[in-house]
C-alpha cells in the first residue's frame, strides 16, 4: 500500500495526523518531531506503514502506560467490497473499527487513518541502563522501575543456563525535558549481500551474548541519546535480515499472564537453552492492563518474549515444545510474527476470531487465516 503515501491533514495544536495508509511511521516522525510531537506508540521499526501498524495493532516499550497503537487511532477509512469507503470510529461503524484494529487486513483495505500523537520537548531520550544476572532480577527491576518511566524493555541472553538463566540488560527511558527537536537523518549502513549460510550460529551467538552482557554496566547508569537508536536499533542497518543467509529466519513471540509469568518464562528459556538454538535479538518486556479496542489484539497483562531464530529443521521440535508451555500457561502467540501457529492454539487464544470472520471482507483472505481457522 506504499502508493497511498500522502498526508491529508495535520493539527499541531491538538497533535493529530490524518494520512493515507501507506505512509510510514518514519515519515510521520519526520514531520511531527520538529513540531514537538511523537508517536503515542511505536513498534521496534519505523519502516512499518500506518495501515500495517493498525492491522497488526502493534505495541511498544510503553504498553504499560499507553496500550497498543489501536488505542490512539481516532478514526479510519475502510474500503470494502461493494460498499465503498466507510469512516470507522468508536461511534461510526464501530464494529468495523474494532475488527479492523488488529484485524490482519481482513476486514477491507485501510485507505487512511487519523491518529493521536503525544507532546515532546526534544527528540532525545534520557535512559537508564543496568545489566541483571537472572530472570528473577528482571522481574524485580521491572516492578521497581516500569511505573516510573514511559518506556521499559530488556534484552536477554537466551543461551544462559543455571543460575544465570534469563540474564540480560534492562533499559528504561523517557523523552528528555530539554534539547533540540531534530529528526535523525544520519546515513544508514547496509548488509550488501546474502551469504550462502547464516552468520548466526551457536558460536557467534555465545560470543555476542557474552560480550553484549559484559559491556553494559553492573550499576544503573544514566545517559542521553537520540530517539532512533533507542526505539529502532536494527533500522540503522538496512537489509539486516540478510545475515541469516538464504534460508532466512523465523520469529517467535508470546505473552504469558502475570500470575505465572516468572515461572513460565524460566521454563521457556530453559527449553531454548537446552535446544542450543538461540536468538541474538531476544526482547523481554512487561505488558500493562490497558485494553485495546481491537478484537484480536495480542498483548495481555503479563510478560512478552520475542525471539528471532535462524531457519532450521530443528525449529519444528523446539517450537512445538515452546507452544505447549505457552498453551498450558494460558498465554498466546503474536499473529503478526507467526508462521507456524496451530488452528487450535489460535482459536483458543483469540476467541473473538469468529466475530472477525463474520465481518471479513468476502474478497479478502490470507494463508494465515486459512491455516488457523480451518
Amino acid at each position: 500500500m506504499r502508493a497511498l503515501n500522502r498526508f491529508i491533514q495535520v493539527d499541531w495544536q491538538q497533535g493529530t495526523v490524518q494520512a493515507e495508509a501507506g505512509v510510514t511511521l518514519a515519515e510521520i516522525l519526520a514531520i511531527s518531531i520538529p513540531q514537538g510531537w511523537f508517536l503515542s506508540v511505536t513498534p521496534g521499526t519505523q519502516f512499518a506503514t500506518l495501515g500495517g501498524a493498525i492491522a497488526n495493532d502493534v505495541h511498544g516499550k510503553n504498553h504499560h502506560l499507553r496500550g497498543t497503537f489501536g488505542n490512539h487511532v481516532r478514526r479510519l477509512g475502510l474500503l470494502r467490497h461493494n460498499e465503498g469507503v466507510l469512516t470507522c470510529s468508536p461511534t461510526e461503524h464501530p464494529e468495523f473499527y474494532t475488527s479492523t484494529i488488529g484485524g490482519l487486513g481482513l476486514t477491507g483495505i485501510i485507505v487512511w487513518a487519523e491518529i493521536q500523537l503525544i507532546p515532546i520537548r526534544t527528540s532525545q531520550i534520557d535512559s537508564t541502563v543496568v545489566r541483571f544476572g537472572n530472570l528473577g532480577e528482571f522481574f524485580s527491576l521491572s516492578a521497581e522501575l516500569d511505573h516510573q518511566h514511559e518506556y521499559s524493555v530488556a534484552w536477554i541472553d537466551c543461551l544462559a543456563k543455571g543460575t544465570q538463566t534469563g540474564r540480560g540488560v534492562f533499559i528504561v527511558g523517557d523523552h528528555a525535558r530539554y534539547g533540540s527537536l531534530e529528526v535523525d537523518e544520519r546515513a544508514k549502513l547496509s548488509m550488501p549481500l546474502t551469504p550462502p549460510v547464516s552468520l548466526i550460529n551457536n558460536l557467534s551467538l555465545q560470543a555476542f551474548n557474552n560480550m553484549y552482557w559484559r559491556v553494559h554496566p553492573a550499576q544503573s547508569t544514566r545517559k542521553r541519546g537520540d530517539y532512533e537508536p533507542f526505539f529502532y536499533p536494527l533500522d540503522r542497518i538496512l537489509h539486516w535480515n540478510r545475515i541469516y543467509g538464504r534460508r532466512g529466519f523465523q520469529q517467535y513471540q508470546c505473552v504469558i499472564p502475570d500470575a505465572v509469568a516468572e515461572v513460565v518464562m524460566h521454563e521457556l528459556l530453559e527449553a531454548i537453552a537446552d535446544s542450543g538454538q538461540g536468538s541474538f535479538l531476544a526482547v523481554l518486556k512487561r505488558c500493562g492492563n490497558i485494553a485495546s479496542p481491537g478484537l484480536l489484539s495480542f498483548p495481555l497483562p503479563g510478560t512478552s518474549l520475542a525471539l528471532d531464530f535462524p531457519q532450521k529443521a530443528d525449529l519444528v521440535r523446539l517450537f512445538a515444545r515452546l507452544d505447549a508451555i505457552v498453551r498450558e500457561s494460558g498465554g498466546r502467540l503474536y499473529p503478526a510474527k507467526d508462521a507456524h501457529m496451530t488452528g487450535g492454539d489460535f482459536r483458543k487464544a483469540y476467541p473473538a476470531w469468529e466475530r472477525l470472520e463474520a465481518l471479513r471482507d468476502p474478497s479478502l483472505n490470507s494463508h494465515f487465516w486459512k491455516r488457523v481457522t480451518a
